[in-house]
């Protein structure tokens, strides 16, 4: 009875622990969120304020095609600065730490919503063009850091709704931007730079309140060395002194962990034992953003014009598609405990696989059925709310589960090199997909969504209320080899799990 009033002390939300998830995520998460929604409302603004100062500058105003070009660039620089970032995640973490990392990352956000905020007075467009990669990079490095860092913190017994928290602060970020982005109140000449500046609220916030709370005791504990900090960090986490189990479990995969020091990613892709731990990080990355997210946000406001919505009042209904995607992270929450990783994984693809195949039918039949467009409308909130259920806020969560301390940030660099090369490749060909295939483009999305849904049904495990340690012994069946970490690779022989008995 003693032992499981412990266990329940060990596993609760205390205020410190809820306060840094709040921080941490709202600091970083939030501002990824918020800069992938942020330029979509004023564009039109923008591509005008380039086309003035060029033609301050010269005396005429740039041809359509030098004007479009110069505008993707200024989009793809977000999520090119995004990969650059991913890369930079390895080096920062072990450097200055998780909680040190997110605080550092916090230049590449304060820094371009000054530039942004000043590209108007200061008529250059080079400012805001700079801008979206370093604020690429800030997203790159946050949308691996923060995971790693709240999956850290957290109990087992909370790693998964702490873990989806940051996808949460994502979906926020997008809605506010789309409300600021809203015409009568910031999208409009005078109130764009102060749009796109805002970005830097959330990183000062961060900056002034995060040094308040605790590292990541596992960083602390296994490549610090720091027994001590990382125990009183625990017991700040926890709310109590007693935390001499969860400080055994670190202890355990320290000593385990003693032969192999910082996996590389180059070493990572080496190693038999990471075989199918790697592959599925890729395979849920790569599904994540391939699977036609970014394309059915591109294809909303056409949709609802097709289905009779005003145009004045199209942003609204996109606000509220944003709504929605909020509402069901937040609904991830708290289901992600109950149902597991795997299984809403399983769901939300299979959702999306379905309303891709569907939507492919109203687009393609929309001018010869006139309740088509109502189908479409339905095609795209039902994507949004599958998406939202696991392919959005899952991966990152299981690439902090299915590794261990030293192969865990050689692994979110792979993983987020994944996913912002696909955000990347996605924006760059969906239009020439569009071009080509018309209403039939989701037919790909369709079959990446089937593939990926097919593979996690035979390849991922769930992971729910496992510690790291077990969830490796799982993947060392797999693997088929006698150790986690054979040759002294990572792992050189796993002590027996008793202290979850």
């Amino acid at each position: 009875m003693e032992q499981q009033d412990q266990s329940m002390k060990e596993g609760r939300l205390t205020l410190v622990l809820a306060l840094a998830t709040l921080i941490a995520a709202f600091g970083s998460s939030f501002q990824y969120g918020y800069n992938v929604a942020a330029v979509n409302s004023p564009a039109l603004l923008m591509q005008q304020f380039y086309n003035e100062t060029y033609y301050g500058r010269t005396g005429e105003f740039m041809e359509d095609f030098p004007l479009t070009l110069l505008w993707s660039v200024t989009v793809s620089m977000f999520p090119f600065g995004g990969f650059i970032g991913s890369l930079l995640v390895g080096p920062l973490v072990n450097k200055f730490g998780r909680k040190g990392a997110l605080l550092f990352n916090n230049i590449f956000s304060i820094v371009p919503a000054i530039l942004m905020g000043c590209s108007r007075v200061a008529t250059s467009f080079e400012l805001i063009i700079i801008s979206r990669l370093l604020v690429g990079i800030c997203a790159g490095v946050s949308s691996n850091v923060v995971p790693m860092y709240l999956g850290e913190l957290a109990p087992k017994n909370l790693r998964g709704a702490l873990g989806v928290v940051p996808q949460l602060f994502i979906t926020v970020g997008i809605l506010v931007a789309q409300i600021f982005g809203l015409r009568n109140l910031l999208a409009n000449v005078d109130g764009w730079p102060i749009l796109l500046g805002l970005t830097g609220v959330p990183a000062a916030l961060q900056l002034v309140l995060l040094p308040f709370f605790p590292e990541s005791p596992r960083y602390l504990l296994i490549q610090k060395k720091d027994e001590a900090a990382a125990k009183k960090a625990l017991q700040t986490l926890r709310g109590w002194d007693s935390v001499d189990r969860e400080v055994a479990e670190i202890r355990q995969e320290d000593e385990a962990e003693k032969a192999a020091g910082f996996i590389s990613v180059l070493k990572l892709f080496r190693m038999r034992s990471l075989r199918w731990q790697l592959l599925s990080i890729i395979v849920l990355m790569g599904g994540q953003q391939l699977s036609g997210v970014n394309a059915i946000y591109y294809y909303a406001d056409q949709i609802y014009l097709s289905a009779g919505v005003p145009e004045e009042h199209v942003q609204y209904v996109t606000a509220g598609t944003g709504a929605v995607n909020v509402v069901m992270t937040f609904c991830a929450v708290f289901v992600v405990e109950l149902l597991g990783r795997r299984l809403l994984l399983l769901l939300g693809f299979s959702i999306c696989l379905i309303a891709c195949c569907v939507l492919t039918a109203a687009l393609a039949l929309q001018d010869t059925v006139s309740w088509m467009p109502y189908i479409s409308i339905v095609c795209v909130i039902s994507y949004v709310i599958g998406h939202a259920l696991g392919p959005s806020p899952i991966p990152a969560l299981l690439i902090t589960e299915i590794f261990l301390q030293s192969s865990r940030p050689s692994a979110f660099m792979v993983g987020g090199s994944v996913h912002w090369l696909s955000n990347f490749t996605v924006g760059l060909i969906f239009p020439f997909i569009q071009e080509g295939l018309g209403p039939y483009s989701f037919i790909v999305f369709a079959v990446i969504c089937l593939l990926t849904t097919i593979y996690i049904f035979l390849i991922v495990p769930e992971t729910k209320a496992k510690t790291f340690i077990e969830i490796n012994q799982i993947f060392t069946k797999m693997n088929k080899v006698s150790e986690v970490y054979p040759e002294k690779e990572e792992l050189k022989e796993l002590p027996p799990v008793t202290l979850e008995q």
